[in-house]
């Protein structure tokens, strides 16, 4: 799956980093992509991906208001999830704990392999949960106000000043089951509230939104950590969480006619 080849790809960031270096890593990462680039220039059929027409970009924003409020609520729970993970954590990581780049790469690696196995598990798990009861809005709802505890738990432990490796360790364990769940309501949700004849163009604006969040949240860690260290990435992950279970209050419950 994805998230097992980001995980490899955590490992050999790690590894680079080790071996090479930042600089030496970079470069080898460019001339990797650069190869490939080449690779699929002779080799990808030159017509994949065309479209006989083509959409204006006013159509990608979607007309229906549940698509609208979902997206929103996935902008903001992706971002907290991003706002501490991609640079706060590492950085706290390393600078705090003394960890190495192996170790770290290593641990994320296991993180986002373990989230994606939770992920494709989770319909199994919301239905023996909800018997045969579909999830709606209010699934999500729920979801991302008990996840809000999570990063709200992990900020209050350490500064509590609790052993920090066991805080995060066990926090980050909790967040990746809970927020996988989350996410895999909405992916759910997006494709059951979808036109059979717009699903692609929804998803595409969905996912716009997925990436915008992560974007904003990768922006928000290395600033907010250089200010008020990992624990205020943790509070600014609770207010985008929270953001996330308010928006989810406008979903419905059920497929919008």
């Amino acid at each position: 799956s994805k998230n097992t080849l980001k995980g490899v790809g955590y490992f050999l960031g790690g590894l680079l980093l080790t071996l090479y270096g930042f600089s030496g890593a970079l470069v080898i990462l460019a001339s990797s992509l650069f190869i490939i680039l080449i690779l699929t220039w002779f080799l990808l059929p030159s017509d994949l991906g065309k479209t006989k027409t083509k959409a204006k970009f006013s159509h990608i924003f979607s007309n229906s208001p549940a698509i609208n409020w979902l997206s929103a609520a996935r902008f903001f729970l992706f971002g907290s999830r991003d706002v501490w993970f991609v640079v706060g954590l590492p950085l706290y990581l390393t600078a705090s704990l003394g960890w190495s780049f192996e170790q770290i790469g290593s641990f994320f690696a296991l993180w986002i392999i373990g989230y994606g196995i939770v992920q494709a598990m989770s319909p199994k798990l919301i239905r023996s949960r909800q018997s045969e009861h579909l999830p709606g809005g209010k699934t999500a709802q729920i979801l991302a106000f008990i996840l809000m505890l999570v990063p709200a738990g992990i900020a209050l432990a350490l500064y509590s000043e609790l052993n920090p490796v066991w805080v995060i360790v066990i926090g980050l364990s909790l967040f990746a089951v809970i927020f996988a769940i989350n996410s895999a309501v909405h992916s759910y949700l997006i494709i059951d509230w979808s036109e059979h004849d717009k699903v692609a163009m929804n998803v595409g604006f969905y996912y716009m939104a997925n990436a915008g969040g992560r974007l904003t949240g990768t922006i928000l860690s290395g600033l907010i950590y250089q200010h008020f260290d990992l624990i205020g990435c943790l509070i600014t992950s609770c207010l985008f969480i929270g953001t996330a279970a308010l928006l989810s209050q406008k979903l419905p419950q059920k497929s919008p006619a």
